[in-house]
């Protein structure tokens, strides 16, 4: 069974966006040599990448574009080649390759990927996803970059969560940028 990822970018006060959706604020990759690679590395690994409408629209407009490629060429290749799958009730078309549209039950539909892929999958963004993934406790590991920057409002992930979810540390990496990685499993 495939393992389940959450990873995003945070705020030192625990906001994935800010109170209308911008996230101008986190560090872009290129601002740090050893962050910028271990974002390559990551987009490298070819797992599976699912998305909320949000997140979905704001990756497509800019990864398959040639400013992505000249900018980050690494990161665009690895992104465009990525099987990606997309939860949505107003979508109806999918304009970025290797992209499959679901419309389903979340919960049911995740686990049928779990049960189904070869790889791991990662969400990306998607805080309504990662929120009702949570409460469905389908998550197996949280990984959050914490950018140094204090927004004092703006949207939670886990808004929604009803229930407690304890979780153990499992790795920390701290960039010199000023990010740090804080990685995450479920107790129960």
């Amino acid at each position: 069974m495939a393992r389940l990822l959450a990873f995003n970018n945070v705020t030192l006060d625990g906001y994935f966006a800010g109170p209308s959706g911008d996230i101008s604020w986190f560090k872009r990759p290129d601002s740090d040599p050893e962050f910028h690679a271990f974002v390559a590395e990551n987009a490298k690994a070819g797992g599976v990448l699912l998305f909320g409408r949000i997140t979905y629209e704001l990756m497509a407009s800019y990864w398959p574009t040639p400013q992505a490629m000249q900018q980050d060429p690494v990161i665009a290749k690895g992104m465009n080649e990525a099987r990606k799958f997309v939860f949505s009730r107003t979508l109806s078309t999918m304009s970025w390759g290797n992209t499959t549209l679901l419309k389903g039950d979340l919960a049911s539909e995740v686990r049928k990927l779990k049960e189904t892929s070869d790889r791991g999958i990662a969400i990306l963004g998607s805080g309504t996803i990662v929120s009702q993934l949570t409460e469905a406790r389908l998550i197996d590991e949280y990984q959050f970059v914490v950018n140094p920057v204090i927004l004092g409002r703006g949207r939670s992930l886990f808004e929604g969560v009803k229930k407690p979810l304890p979780l153990k540390l499992t790795g920390t990496r701290a960039f010199r940028n000023g990010n740090v990685l804080l990685c995450y499993e479920p107790v129960e």
